[in-house]
């Protein structure tokens, strides 16, 4: 009984010394975390502030006010929707009309040019620009540039000392993912402001209406009024301008998009010299790799442009580049589908060489490519069609080399529309900038003048057949 009680003790005691050292196993590791955690070593440390960076950035920050005087007509009936539905909105008298608008700009040359987005400035009606800077002065401005396909719009300042606040251009092709950014602009027309995040993704090509629209993401919040602000870096300098946002309620909910610094480039050097940018012509269809044609191609990613026609006069030929082909890298550059790799051309520009890796019967191949510009237009290449006809207010064109490359169909196949006059019969009957006729009265249309030779006759009914976004349609429209 003896020997039972003194071994029970023997093994308290060797649990209790388990305790204790476990205990002090425990004390030791919280007292090692604890002393990992250290109080900044000088009042320096804690002052980390990105308002350096906004004090550098932000006086090139400007608020654009737009203000348009627009035909309106009023009408005792204009609230009676049985009324617009039949005699629609240009029916009363006259009257004028103003609208405003606000967005931002970025100086980015002492002279007072701004770059800022094409949907900020572009409207109906006469046109007043006015320019706020930080420092509460205020301008005129005159536009020197615009273009749609790519939102970007450059801006001249009317007066001034030619000593203007500006921000310095950036490599936007420096940016990963993960890098911290500021946006600086007016939204909501509250004043400037400054927000902060990082770069979400690059070279977005999904977003865009057009296919010359490449952006930089950010979740760096950016709300209405912010677009034509600027998206600058931990330097201060300019990667993007800020130009829409994703959201199902009109507030930023992290997901905002900024054209990259690269493209902007390209527009104010164009803009400087007082030449058009030209889009580089390939001479060839490019289209998106999908499931079906990575798995006929024996590929396992779906990435890539996929060269479907070659054309035989063409810079693309001439490189050696053909039919199948999977272009998979420009100039080192990583490119996902036909967008990116218009956008590597364009921002390489013409006259330069650029170096295409692609892919070939599942071999890569790397061919150098001569970046030329299209070829010119003739005078009966263009027309600007009149008379009583579906097409009145219509400005349409041959399907030339850099046209056909730019929708994306072949030479010869039809007559584009390149422009439409606001408010013509062609516009309100609505036809679109990008639409292909290749039929009228069932007759194929393969040139203007075939085109003009069949609208000289008047008809009672119009059978016109057109091409939209890949997709062939006929229309019945009244003569």
């Amino acid at each position: 009984m003896r020997n039972r009680a003194a071994a029970w003790v023997l093994s308290l005691a060797g649990l209790l010394a388990v305790l204790s050292l476990f205990e002090f196993a425990s004390t030791t590791r919280t007292e090692a975390q604890k002393a990992e955690k250290q109080a900044p070593p000088s009042r320096e440390m804690v002052q980390y502030s990105f308002a350096p960076i906004a004090r550098k950035a932000s006086p090139a920050v400007v608020n654009v006010y737009v203000r348009r005087r627009v035909q309106a007509f009023s009408s005792p009936f204009a609230n009676d929707p049985f009324f617009r539905q039949f005699f629609g909105e240009r029916f009363g008298r006259p009257s004028e009309r103003v609208q405003s608008s606000l967005g931002s700009g970025v100086i980015v040359s002492r002279d007072g040019t701004i770059v800022t987005n094409t949907h900020v400035i572009k409207g109906r009606g006469e046109t007043e620009i006015r320019v706020a800077l930080t420092d509460k002065r205020e301008f005129d401005a005159r536009v020197v540039l615009q273009d749609d396909k790519t939102d970007i719009a450059i801006l001249k300042i009317e007066g001034g000392d030619n000593r203007f606040p500006t921000i310095d251009l950036e490599d936007s092709d420096t940016l990963e993912v993960g890098d911290l950014v500021l946006a600086i602009g007016n939204p909501f027309g509250v004043g400037q402001t400054v927000t902060s995040g990082i770069v979400s993704a690059l070279a977005r090509t999904e977003i865009g209406k057009s296919d010359s629209q490449v952006f930089v993401q950010t979740d760096a919040a950016i709300n209405p009024g912010n677009s034509g602000g600027a998206l600058v870096d931990m330097s201060g300098r300019l990667v993007g301008i800020n130009t829409m946002i994703f959201s199902q309620s009109g507030g930023s909910q992290g997901i905002g998009f900024a054209i990259p610094s690269n493209l902007v480039r390209l527009y104010v050097d164009s803009a400087a010299s007082g030449r058009k940018v030209e889009r580089p012509w390939l001479g060839a269809l490019l289209e998106p790799m999908t499931r079906d044609i990575a798995d006929a191609l024996g590929l396992d990613r779906i990435s890539g442009a996929v060269v479907s026609r070659v054309s035989n006069r063409g810079p693309g030929a001439t490189a050696g580049l053909q039919a199948g082909d999977v272009i998979t890298r420009v100039d080192g550059f990583e490119v996902s589908d036909p967008r990116a790799v218009y956008y590597r051309l364009t921002t390489r520009g013409v006259g330069n060489t650029a170096r295409i890796d692609l892919l070939r019967n599942r071999r890569p191949v790397t061919i150098d490519l001569t970046l030329a510009a299209p070829p010119q237009p003739g005078k009966d290449d263009v027309r600007n069609l009149a008379g009583q006809h579906p097409f009145d207010g219509a400005r349409v064109s041959n399907i030339l080399p850099g046209l056909a490359d730019e929708l994306g169909i072949d030479e010869g196949d039809g007559v584009a529309i390149v422009s439409l006059r606001q408010g013509s019969v062609a516009q309100r009957l609505g036809f679109q900038p990008g639409d292909v006729i290749t039929e009228l009265q069932q007759q194929r249309i393969d040139t203007i003048a075939d085109l003009e030779q069949l609208l000289t006759t008047r008809q009672r009914t119009w059978y016109v057949g057109i091409r939209r976004d890949q997709k062939a349609m006929i229309l019945q429209v009244p003569g």
